[in-house]
């Protein structure tokens, strides 16, 4: 049986839109795994953090795992590991001095800047057998599934700490 029978099948199942998209977003990493650890020597997870730090300069360390559901300790982690490179500097926060708050450093700008180009060449790769109005359809479909109550929570599987992530990602908390 040839990968593409074997996929058929798995996709032809009744869990078929689950594995349809950890098909897709494993794919991905993949690539895009092997290429940030190659080029820049961190993990991806790394590059996701620098990237939300400097669209968020002063983000804590909590916040990005909001944004990007990983565990806590992978995002220190990858905070640890950029502030080693000189991608980034933490400070204590003005209003709390336990508190840390995370800015990008020039360095980690212009990296981000260049990984930034990269993963635009990548997605457009990616989806370059959509159309413009299919990308646009998928979007729009993705974010809803996104902006939904059970991307980080589930009845089913039980609730755990997640639903404040999700609650803080979509606004309705701090």
């Amino acid at each position: 049986m040839t990968l593409d029978d074997k996929l058929a099948r798995v996709f032809a199942d009744d869990l078929r839109e689950l594995m349809m998209i950890s098909y897709i977003v494993l794919g991905n990493n993949a690539v895009t795994n092997r290429f940030i650890e190659r080029t820049y020597q961190m993990p991806v997870h790394a590059w996701s953090s620098l990237y939300a730090i400097a669209k968020f300069p002063g983000i804590r360390a909590k916040e990005i795992r909001m944004i990007f559901p990983r565990p806590q300790n992978t995002i220190s982690r990858a905070i640890s590991l950029l502030e080693s490179q000189g991608y980034v500097r933490q400070e204590a926060s003005a209003a709390d001095g336990r508190e840390k708050r995370v800015f990008a450093t020039l360095a980690g700008v212009d990296i981000l800047a260049e990984m930034t180009n990269y993963s635009r060449k990548r997605q457009a790769e990616l989806f370059s057998p959509l159309s413009e109005a299919e990308r646009q359809v998928f979007f729009d479909l993705a974010n809803k599934i996104a902006a939904g109550p059970h991307l980080l929570q589930s009845d089913v599987m039980g609730q755990d700490d997640s639903q404040i992530a999700h609650d803080n990602v979509r606004g309705a908390g701090n």
